[in-house]
C-alpha cells in the first residue's frame, strides 16, 4: 500500500523530525513518500506532517483535506483543530485548559498580570505575542494588526523555569514526552522557512498527573468530533503548570504536530510506523 507524507512546498521533505519515519514504514511493508498538500498525489493513506503554510491558505487547505479520501488525521479533524478556539470547547468538556478567550478587533477588556494574544488560526507561534503586564495599546495594536480572531490567555509564567510538556500518543496509545522551552523571549528566532520558532527541545517523562489530563483532552476531543481516541493516528498534547503546579491543557494538536522523534528512544517511529499499519488495516476492513 501507499502513504503520503503531507507537506507544505517551504519543506517538499518535512522538517527533519520525520526523516526516519519513511525506512520505518517500509521495514513494515509500507512504501512512503513525501508530497506537498494539494499537488493532487493520491495514496492508500494521506498523512499530514509538516502543512505549516496553511494559515495563509486556510480555506484552500481545508477544502484539499475533505477531499481526500483517507486522511489521517480524520478530516473531519482538521477545521475543528486549526482553530484555536477548539480550547474553548474542551474546557467546556471539563479538560482543564489554561484559560482562554476568544477575542476580535476592537476588544478592550485586557486581563491583568502577564498574557499572551495570538492568531485563532496559526502555527509555528507566529503572530504570538507576549505582552506585559497592563500595556494594553501594545496588545490592542497587535490585534488591530492580526485582523482576524485571537486567544487571549495569561501567561503561564512557570513556563521560563519549566517549560512546556508535549505528551504524543500513537494509534490513542502513550508512546513518548518532551519538553520544550519558553518560545516567547526576546531570543526566540525563527527557522530558515521562517515557519515557525526554533524550539529547546529534550526528552521527558511526564507524571501520572500529566498523562490523565493528556487522556481526559484526548477523550474529549473524540467525543467533540464523534470519534474514538484510537482514531487518531497520532496526537500532542501540550502542558504546562499552573501556579499550583497542577497541569493545564496549553494545545492540543491533531493536525500537523512536530512529535519529536529526535528526543525520544528509536523505537517510537516503529511505534508510529505499526499505528499506520493499523490505520491501513482498518481502512480495507
Amino acid at each position: 500500500m501507499k502513504v503520503l507524507l503531507a507537506t507544505c512546498a517551504s519543506l517538499p521533505s518535512g522538517d527533519g523530525d520525520d526523516d526516519v519515519l519513511i525506512d520505518a514504514l517500509a521495514e513494515v511493508g509500507v512504501a512512503a513518500s513525501w508530497s506537498v498538500w494539494g499537488s493532487g498525489e493520491s495514496a492508500d493513506l494521506v498523512i499530514l506532517r509538516s502543512t505549516w503554510d496553511y494559515p495563509e491558505r486556510l480555506a484552500e487547505f481545508r477544502d484539499w483535506a475533505a477531499s481526500v479520501p483517507v486522511l489521517a488525521n480524520p478530516a473531519v479533524v482538521v477545521p475543528w483543530n486549526t482553530d484555536k478556539s477548539y480550547l474553548v470547547d474542551l474546557a467546556g468538556a471539563g479538560v482543564p485548559v489554561v484559560p482562554t478567550s476568544v477575542v476580535t478587533p476592537g476588544f478592550a477588556d485586557w486581563p491583568d498580570g502577564e498574557f499572551v494574544v495570538k492568531p485563532a488560526v496559526g502555527a509555528g507561534s507566529r503572530g504570538a505575542l507576549r505582552v506585559a503586564a497592563g500595556d494594553f495599546g501594545a496588545a490592542s495594536a497587535h490585534l488591530d494588526a492580526l485582523g482576524v480572531p485571537a486567544l487571549v490567555q495569561p501567561y503561564q509564567a512557570t513556563v521560563d523555569a519549566l517549560g512546556e510538556t508535549a505528551l504524543v500518543f500513537l494509534g490513542g496509545q502513550y508512546s513518548h514526552a518532551f519538553t520544550k522551552g519558553a518560545m516567547l523571549t526576546p531570543e526566540a528566532e525563527y527557522d530558515e522557512s521562517g515557519l515557525f520558532i526554533v524550539e529547546r527541545l529534550a526528552g521527558a517523562s511526564p507524571s501520572g498527573a500529566q498523562r490523565r489530563v493528556a487522556e481526559d483532552a484526548l477523550d474529549a476531543a473524540a467525543g467533540l468530533l464523534g470519534l474514538r481516541r484510537n482514531d487518531f493516528l497520532y496526537a500532542r498534547v501540550d502542558l504546562v503548570s499552573g501556579v499550583d503546579g497542577a497541569p493545564l491543557l496549553l494545545e492540543l494538536e491533531l493536525v500537523e504536530p512536530s512529535l519529536g522523534f529526535r528526543q525520544t528512544d528509536a523505537s517510537a517511529p516503529l511505534r508510529f510506523a505499526s499505528a499506520v499499519r493499523a490505520a491501513l488495516s482498518a481502512r480495507v476492513a
